[in-house]
């Protein structure tokens, strides 16, 4: 299971709803209700995944009828951006396709020349997500970052290594947000499902490397408080800083497999008979 999926389903079962969706105008009925409900798919607040309040939960905080909600369910489901699941209530559509084919995915993994690519669309992004946050995060934005970063301390602190793992796509996630850039978040999720999955690079070939695990912190770190200082140029900067370490971090270690290996090799060769 991929750490979006785990987060799905964490949203799934603990997520209801509340305080989300407000009443609507009675003379837009139904309409109103697909514009509000896209609205919050669109900026990023329902994700995929997210299980919709209880039919007559939400009819109540919308002030609507059950039948106009229904026509209005009805639409949403018809434009694919929810799915009903008989007895299992009403979820957001999966939304995030992926940024490249299977065979280009397939093609990228057997040429790892394009790892470095990848670093370089992630550095420029991210870059500019970092700066965006700094000048825009609300204050929901900063406390879900501070926490993040808190449980990354956790982590760290108790050598979690899946938990650090999964925190770290979680901290891109979360600044991704706090840009406030529609198309940026919809374009960096989609770019997280291949860190994700693996496709690039495996983050725990990245935490074998002796100081990875405290640089990475440092560096999640430096972003955050950059964000929180409200300061741009710092927050682009750190966030630039920390994709060139892992892009050289990785590298080295990529470097040292092979010459274990060929240690390894050399030890285990039998010596040649006088």
């Amino acid at each position: 299971m991929t750490d979006f999926e785990s987060g799905a389903i964490f949203r799934a079962n603990n997520w209801n709803g509340s305080g989300m969706f407000q009443p609507v105008d009675h003379q837009k009925t139904a309409n109103a209700v697909v514009e509000q409900i896209e609205d919050l798919i669109l900026k990023g607040v329902l994700q995929s995944g997210d299980r919709l309040p209880a039919e007559r939960d939400l009819a109540d905080q919308m002030n609507v009828s059950r039948p106009v909600l229904r026509d209005a369910l009805k639409t949403l489901e018809d434009r694919e951006l929810i799915s009903s699941r008989r007895g299992g209530g009403t979820y957001v559509a999966e939304l995030i396709g992926p940024i490249f084919s299977e065979a280009v995915v397939q093609l990228i993994a057997r040429h790892p020349g394009a790892v470095n690519d990848y670093f370089e669309f992630r550095r420029g992004i991210e870059s500019q997500a970092a700066a965006l946050a700094a000048a825009r995060a609300a204050p929901s934005d900063l406390a879900r970052l501070q926490d993040i970063v808190r449980q990354m301390q956790e982590a760290h602190d108790s050598e979690d290594l899946p938990a650090e793992s999964r925190l770290d796509v979680a901290f891109h996630h979360a600044v991704g947000e706090a840009a406030h850039n529609v198309v940026m978040l919809h374009t960096l999720r989609s770019c997280y499902r291949l860190l994700e999955n693996g496709v690039f690079y495996n983050r725990g070939r990245l935490y074998h490397h002796p100081s990875a695990r405290v640089e990475l912190l440092q560096q999640h770190k430096a972003i955050a408080d950059a964000i929180q200082t409200g300061d741009a140029d710092r927050a682009r900067q750190a966030s630039e800083n920390h994709i060139d370490y892992v892009r050289g971090t990785l590298a080295e270690t990529k470097d040292l497999d092979r010459r274990e290996q060929l240690a390894g090799l050399r030890r285990t060769r039998k010596p040649a008979r006088a």
